[in-house]
Parts: structure tokens; sequence; C-alpha cells
């Protein structure tokens, strides 16, 4: 047999050896412990049997588990003659099969078996020998193929038989398993000299059995001074209990323990640490429980870094949950509850928001920083643990209360100098501390935010503080805003109600309702004004000028657009042109409105080819009708409005065909006019798109929504139109509403007068006779001096300057109006008369004797007319005496 120097074999167990991995490092290490002791225990207590030491197996769990000894022996013919059971194991061999076999022949490779050969000789001839020999495993089945092979440490010792012949005896003990333990308690040394983490060997006593050096240099001492110690001794007692249980259960059941958190504190430090141990059940190569397995990591530091992760992380989440919950509503107090709805209960107990006063009013702020003792108003309050303000956060101020901060106090100081203070809370109160931040906006300081946290919460620090800085300006510029929003919607909103009629407008031979309802009038979404408007133009001839219109877009510019367009409506009203051509000259105004060199400038650019235009376009809608209340006659003229909606008496609502133009500003296109006779109390209805669509009801289902909330005409109407309004779902606050609602009273035949005169002198006399006559049947005696003057100067000027046949014609209503009709085109002409004239005082003394007068054209001429107030007692008339004195 060759001898195989030991140095020279350093191969791994293929097998996998005895347990060697079962435990891991702690049982390897538990093992080595335990196989030193196990060897000073093997000798039996004292059993005298011939007064000499016997020795006994040893207890389970002893270093014979681990490693692998066998022997055999060998008979003087170099057979196997006896074979152990450890043999048995090793090998795989039976011992009927092993008995009888030439070892040399079955467990050594052919090249090595000649040199085994010579060894075996001299081993029977009484030689001893050493060494590590390669083997292999005798196959399984014979010709079955190769077996496993091995290495093994050989003790042969020379012995004899019974009969004298020389025999062998040979210890074998598996070297792959030996270097595995070496390995294992070399990993063991290191695991308890090197190793950057905590370990501990606990026993079955919970005592701590070993400890590593890093557990040691935590803890103080050496590894030895820790033997013996309890968890007791290194945690707070509700700690060290509960870790005492969880070590009885692994100790009792086997089941492991992944990261469990332990909080403790390690001498000459107060600060809390924080491990994460692993814990796990030993056990010795037979299988016995030995201990627990104890492996900490301090990650006091990772929870530290993962705790600011998580503050980052939560205070991100809050600047994302800011940015998309405050400025939603361009209203101050809405936007200041917002705020408080998301730092209350997230980032603070208790918050509230003051603005300076003067904002709220609507006063300019000035730039830069108040002094901070300027008036505050609590627009928001918010508390997570109280419905109140409670001691500790100063004297309580109710929300919607005025008051001030002291000069000297961190509030005011907060205020002046626009940097947050950080306020302790009072003796007593619940209050821990509170942040003062000042709410900047635009280098403007609008008011003040205030966030507290109880006692007992985490207290604020300089990330904290730093978030409530960001919050509170992204309020501040959200309240800015809504600030700003607030002033031009204001502004508009009184602009165009002065634009608007004043009080209940009133016209002959019609009774007028109406309503006006500005965006935002009822919802609190943000709208800005519009350019919706109305208006009842008196004209002469107790006629009447209905006119609704909606200028496109919003704001102060709208709002100014429709004022310059009203007054438009109204100058031209008064020239007393068809209502197709108010509507063309209406359109040149709105073409001019956006052109920097007015209408005639529009005019030009619309001759010129089309190019990049920067100037601005507005584009307006509007329906304009002229009523007579003589013959209840209605001419109207749309430029791309929605039509008028007409009810007649017993009738359901219809809407009128009235051919929709272009609207104003466009240009290019004529309007058409459309003459209906309305029916006496009839109901006509004008109105803007604000009333019949919205964003949820589409335009088609609106306006059949508004015909079939006119089903009764005949209440009254300013019943109508509330009903109108509470009837149709308008989401008026969305866009503007302007409702325009006439009934039809036409004038009596009994308060008309006329008279056609042939063209021809003694008219003149036949007209004053006309006059005088209904004048006295009217019982209007007072007027008849001043009338007969007047209605002979108008007729006399007929038959000089004027053509065909003349027409007089008395109105009796709220006044009396005379008009004069011919067929001529010459409009009468007002001057001045010199003194040394014998004419041309006729118009001048028109003028001074009646409260109105004018001309207007008509389809087959003209017709002159003069406006006398009725008497009532208290309007004194001018005497014609008088009047005419005093033209010379």
């Amino acid at each position: 047999m060759s001898e195989i120097p030991a140095k020279a074999t350093e191969s791994e167990d293929p097998s996998g050896g005895a347990r060697t991995r079962a435990g891991g490092l702690a049982s390897d290490a538990a093992t080595a412990a335990d196989a030193a002791d196990t060897v000073h225990e093997g000798l039996v207590d004292g059993e005298a049997a011939t007064g000499d030491a016997m020795w006994q197996s040893s207890p389970p769990g002893s270093i014979y588990d681990y490693i692998k000894v066998a022997s055999f022996s060998i008979g003087p013919d170099g057979l196997v003659d006896q074979w152990s059971l450890r043999a048995e194991q090793i090998f795989g061999i039976s011992a009927d099969r092993a008995v009888g076999m030439d070892p040399i022949e079955a467990f050594i490779d052919p090249d090595l078996r000649e040199r085994g050969q010579r060894k075996m000789a001299e081993i029977l001839d009484g030689r001893e020998w050493t060494g590590v020999v390669p083997f292999r495993m005798p196959d399984p089945v014979p010709g079955g193929g190769r077996g496993e092979r091995g290495l093994a440490e050989v003790y042969v010792m020379p012995t004899r038989s019974l009969d004298g012949a020389k025999a062998a005896v040979c210890i074998v003990v598996d070297v792959r398993t030996l270097r595995s333990i070496e390995t294992d308690l070399a990993a063991s040394q290191a695991i308890f000299g090197q190793s950057p983490f905590g370990f501990l060997l606990i026993d079955p006593d919970l005592r701590v059995r070993r400890a590593n050096n890093r557990f040691a240099a935590l803890f103080g001492g050496t590894p030895d001074d820790h033997r013996g110690k309890g968890v007791h001794d290194y945690l707070p007692r509700p700690e060290a209990e509960r870790v005492t249980a969880t070590l009885r259960r692994v100790l009792a059941t086997g089941d492991s323990i992944t990261d469990m958190h332990v909080t403790g504190f390690v001498p000459g430090s107060d600060e809390p640490r924080h491990w994460s141990i692993n814990l796990y059940r030993v056990h010795s190569g037979s299988g016995r429980p030995i201990g627990i397995a104890w492996l900490g990591i301090d990650n006091t530091a990772r929870r530290a870094a993962a705790r600011e992760a998580a503050a980052a992380r939560r205070n991100l989440a809050l600047l994302n949950e800011a940015g998309a919950r405050i400025g939603n509503s361009l209203d101050l107090e809405t936007t200041a509850r917002e705020l408080l709805d998301v730092v209350v209960p997230g980032f603070c107990d208790l918050a509230t928001v003051d603005l300076y006063q003067g904002l709220l009013a609507g006063d300019e702020t000035p730039p830069g920083l108040a002094d901070g003792s300027a008036e505050l108003r609590r627009v928001a309050f918010s508390s997570a643990v109280s419905d109140a303000p409670f001691a500790g956060t100063g004297a309580p101020v109710a929300v919607g209360a005025v008051h001030h901060f002291p000069f000297n106090s961190p509030c005011a100081d907060a205020l002046r100098t626009a940097r947050p203070q950080n306020i302790p809370g009072e003796e007593g109160g619940l209050v821990q501390s509170t942040l003062a931040i000042p709410m900047v906006a635009h280098d403007t300081v609008v008011g003040l935010a205030q966030f507290s946290r109880t006692k007992g919460s985490e207290p604020f620090g300089d990330r904290d503080r730093d978030l409530a800085v960001e919050l509170a300006a992204r309020a501040a510029v959200c309240i800015d805003n809504a600030r700003l929003y607030r002033r031009e919607h204001e502004r508009a909103l009184i602009l165009q109600r002065s634009l608007l009629p004043p009080g209940d407008p009133v016209a002959s031979g019609l009774d007028i309702a109406c309503r006006y309802l500005p965006g935002n009038a009822s919802t609190d979404r943000p709208s800005e004004v519009g350019g919706d408007w109305f208006d009842v133009i008196e004209l002469p001839g107790h006629r009447t000028a209905l006119v609704v219109g909606d200028v496109m877009g919003r704001g102060l510019r709208a709002a100014v657009a429709m004022g310059e367009l009203r007054t438009a409506v109204r100058t031209l009203a008064l020239l007393d042109l068809e209502p197709a051509e108010v509507l063309s000259a209406l359109d040149e105004i709105a073409r001019g409105l956006g052109t920097p060199g007015g209408v005639q400038q529009a005019t030009r650019a619309a001759r010129r080819p089309r190019e990049a235009d920067l100037s601005e376009v507005y584009l307006a809608t509007c329906v304009y009708a002229v009523y007579d209340s003589v013959t209840r006659r209605c001419t109207f003229a749309n430029a791309g409005h929605l039509p008028p909606v007409l009810v007649e008496p017993g009738e359901p609502a219809l809407m009128l065909d009235v051919p929709p133009g272009m609207p104003l500003g466009v240009g290019g296109e004529p309007f058409e006019e459309v003459e209906v006779d309305l029916p006496e109390g009839a109901l006509l209805a004008l109105y803007t798109d604000g009333l019949v669509e919205s964003r949820d009801h589409p335009l088609d289902e609106g306006l059949q929504a508004f015909v079939g909330a006119l089903t009764d005409p005949s209440r009254p109407l300013e019943d109508v139109c509330d009903h109108v309004l509470n009837t149709l779902d308008s989401h008026h606050g969305e866009d503007d509403i302007a409702l325009l609602m006439a009934r039809v009273q036409g004038l009596p035949n009994d308060s008309v007068g006329d008279w056609t005169l042939p063209r021809e002198p003694r008219s003149v006399g036949r007209a004053r006779e006309y006059a005088r006559a209904q004048l006295l049947s009217w019982d209007l005696e007072p007027l008849v001096d001043t009338t007969e003057l007047l209605v002979s100067e108008l007729v006399t000027n007929a038959l000089r300057y004027g053509e065909g046949e003349i027409r007089l014609r008395l109105l009796l209503d709220r006044t009396l109006v005379c008009e004069v009709w011919d067929a001529g085109l010459v409009q009468p002409r007002r001057r001045r008369a010199r003194d040394t004239d014998e004419g041309g005082r006729g118009l001048q003394l028109v003028g001074l004797l009646s409260a109105a007068w004018g001309s207007r054209r008509t389809p087959r001429g003209k017709t002159v007319w003069f406006e006398l107030p009725l008497p009532d007692g208290e309007t004194g008339m001018v005497d014609p005496a008088e009047a005419l004195l005093s033209l010379f």
C-alpha cells in the first residue's frame, strides 16, 4: 500500500460528511465546545470491576458523531476477517460481504495495487504503518461500474491471531470529514473573532454561553465577561420579557425568527439603539438541541435614514396633495380652508389662517412688509383635537373676527420680518409648540398661518418648518390670485351693472320684467363677468326698442365692450333707424372695437387682403326689436342671437322664426327684418344663452325646457321670471343670464286720434280744431293752448316744406305725443333766427314749449313729433306768451 502524505490531501468530502453543515456555523461552534467537554466526561464515574477504569460509549453529541472512525482486522492470509459497524458506515459494505475480501483488491485503484501488496506484506511481517490512502468503494453490484471514491487516514498495527499467526488491525479515519471540521472550526472562529455583527450562543437555560468580539465591543468587556448573562442584563424589562418569551418559543419549537426588532441602550449612552435580531435553534451532531444562535445587526442608522426617507416621502405627498387641493376655488376664504384641510391632521393638530382686513375689503395691499400690527380677520380654523381654540394658543379668536397681534408678539414679528417663528406652548396648555408662518406672495405679506402640535406629538423640526413655509407660500399665491380675481370681478360687475337699465324699465304699451344674474352668482365655481346685457329704450310715438345681447368672452374687457355696444345701440335707437339699420351700424362699431384706428380703420382693413392680424376681435350676438303700441306690431332683427319666444293667450309657447344673421363684428352680411303682429296679452321673451345652455345640457335641450316652462303667461311677469329660473337647471354660475320679458298692452282706440288733412292752407286751422276737440275729450284742457300752437307750427311747416297729404296723430299714454306726417324726405333742421328775420322761429318755439321733439324717416316720407307731459298738479306748464317773448 502506497503511503501518501496527509499534507497533499486538501480535497473535500463529496458525500457531505456526517452533519457537517446541518446546524450551520453556529452549530459547528457549539459542537466544538461540546466536543472538548465530552472528551473529559467520557470516563465512567468509577465502576470498579478489577480495579481498573473502564471506557463507556460517549453520550450523544460527542466528537465521534462528527469524526468518522472505523476499524477492521486482516488475517494472516491478507484478507479481512473482522468488519466493524463503523466500517460499514464509511465504506457502505456489510460485514457479510466484506469478510474474506482482499482490501487491496477491493479498495485500491489498479495502478496502486502493486505497491499496496508490498506494504501489506511488510505489515504482516510485523511493521506498523500510518498514512493517507486514496480508496474507492467496491461496486455496489458486481460489474455495475466504479463505486464512489474517498480518502482515508489509516493506522495499521501488527497483531497475532489465537494460533500465533501474524495479522493486523486497521484504524481508518475519513480525511475529508476531518478537513471539513477544520474548515468549520476556522469559520466559527472567524464569526466570533471577525464578524461585524453581534453574535451570541445561548444555552438551553437562556444564558450566554459564548459572545463574539463585536458584541463585547458594543456592551463592554471581553467576550468571556458576558458568559452566563441573560437578556435582562442588556435590555429594559418589557423588552427583555418579550425577547425571553421569543427565545423559549424558538427553543421549544425550532421555528426560526427573522428580523425581530429590539430596542435598548448601550452602556454610556442615553440614545436608544435598534437591532434586527435573527434567532434559530442549533443542534449537536446527533440532533439534540443544544442552544440558540443570536445574530444581531445594529440598524439604528438605517432606521434613522428610513425615518428621514419616510418623512421626506410624507412631505412630498403633502406637497402633492396641497398642489391638487389648494387653489381650486378663486375665493379667499375657501382657499384658506383648503390649506387647513391639507395640514390637519397630517402635519399638525391645530391650524389657523389670518388675512389682512384690508385685503379682504378689496384694498390694494402695498408691496413689501407690513408692520405686523394691522387688523387681520380670522378666515379659517381647524383642529384635530377640539372644535374650538383651547389653552395654549393665546386668546381665543372666533372665525370671522377682526383682531390684531401686539407689536412685540412673535406673530407680529413674523408678519413684520416675513420670517417664520417657532413659538413654545404655554405652561399648562395642550399645545407643545406653534409655527407662525407669514404668507408671502409676490413679495407681499397677505396674512399669517399658524400650525400647532399638541403635547405628546413629535416636535417641529427644521424640515417641518421648511415644509410649512412652502405650504404657506403656495396658499399665499393662490390667495393673492383670488384677491386679484375678486378685485377684477367686482370692478367688472360694478361696470356691468352700471351699464344695465336701473330699476324696473317702463315702456308704453308693455308690462316689463327683467332678470340679470352675473356668472358665479349661485355657485362656488370660479367664473368671470360676461358681456350679457339687455335694454329697454323708449322711442318717439309711444314705441319701445327691446334689446338683448351677449359679447363673446369674459372678464373686464368683455364688460367694457358690452358697455360700448350698449351705448351705441341707445344712440342708434334715438336716431329712429330701422332695426336692420341699427344692427348694420352696430356691426361696424363692433369691428372697430378691436382696431386701434376705430371703425374707419377696420373698414379699410376689411378691404385689404387678410394677413396676420394682431388686432383683437370682438364678437357679439344681439336681437333688436321695435314695438309700436298703437299698431301692436313688433319688428325684429337678429345678429346671430337665440330666437325670441312668443306666448299668445291660450296657445303654447313658440320660437319666432327670425333669420339669424352673422354675429356683430363679422361684417359683410346684411340683416333681415321680420314683422310680427302681437295680440293683446301676448308674452314676449328675449334671453341670452346662459339661461338655456350649460356644460351638462345642450342648447336644444335647454331651448325646449325654456319653451316648456312658459305654460301660464297670465301670471304676473315677476312670478313668470322666477318660475323660469327655478324650473330650468340653468347652472347660471357658469355664465351670465339676461332675461327680458314683456307682456303686450296696446294703446286703447280711444287713446289715439288720427286725421288726414288735404294739402291746403285751411288744413292748419282744421288741425287746431281737431287737436282742441280731442284734448277736451281727454280732459286735458290745460294743454289745449300749447298743443294748438305747436300743431299749427308743424302743419304749417308740412305745407311749406313737405310733400303729399298731411297726417295728424295724437297719442295719449303716460305723455301726450303729437305727430305730423307728410311725404317729404327733407328733415326739418332747427336754426337760430336773427333778430331781423321774420321767420325761422317755429322749431325754436316747439323746443321751448315741448318736453321733447324730433323727426324720423318713414317708408313714405317723414314724421315730425313733439311730446308734452300730462298735467299732474305739480309740474307747471310753460306759458306760450312768455315762450314767444323769449324768442326776441
